[in-house]
Parts: C-alpha cells; sequence; structure tokens
C-alpha cells in the first residue's frame, strides 16, 4: 500500500482546522523550527491535532510523538515515520 507523505502544508491545513490559527502568526514563513508554544498552540490544541492527523492517516501516533514534538519539523517527522511504518510495533 503507498502511502502519502505528510508535509508541513498538511501540518498547517490540520492546525488550522483542529485549532485555528493565532492571527500573530506568519504560517507563510519559515515555521519548520519554531515552537508550538511560539506559534500560538499548547498541549490540549495538539492533542486535537494529533488525533486528527490519526483519523485522516489512519495510523496510531503515541503519546510521546505528540509530548515530545515540540516544532513542526518534529511532528512531521513522527507522522512520517508512522506512515513509512518505522515508528508502528509490531
Amino acid at each position: 500500500m503507498a502511502t502519502k507523505e505528510f508535509t508541513l502544508d498538511d501540518l498547517k491545513r490540520v492546525l488550522r482546522e483542529s485549532a485555528g490559527a493565532d492571527e500573530g502568526v506568519d504560517f507563510d514563513g519559515d515555521i519548520l523550527d519554531s515552537d508550538f508554544e511560539d506559534l500560538g498552540y499548547e498541549s490540549l490544541a495538539l492533542l486535537e491535532t494529533g488525533s486528527r492527523i490519526e483519523r485522516e492517516y489512519g495510523i496510531s501516533l503515541d503519546d510521546s510523538a505528540l509530548t515530545d514534538s515540540r516544532t513542526p519539523r518534529a511532528l512531521i517527522d513522527a507522522v512520517n515515520q508512522h506512515l513509512t511504518g518505522a515508528g508502528s510495533a509490531a
């Protein structure tokens, strides 16, 4: 089964749909290495984002995938590991 890569654009869309966007954050800027808190997303918003990603992509993220991912780059990497099977438990 071919899996689609999870991209920054995918993450931005899911963040906006699940938690909205802080008006003071430039989502078109370089946010890959910005801390989620600096982008206006707290742990509850990230949990909702994670749930939405799981439903949409048919994966199961461990709690640490969300709590340890402090930046968009880290979360994208964690999701892609699960999509390729590298992050799933056998």
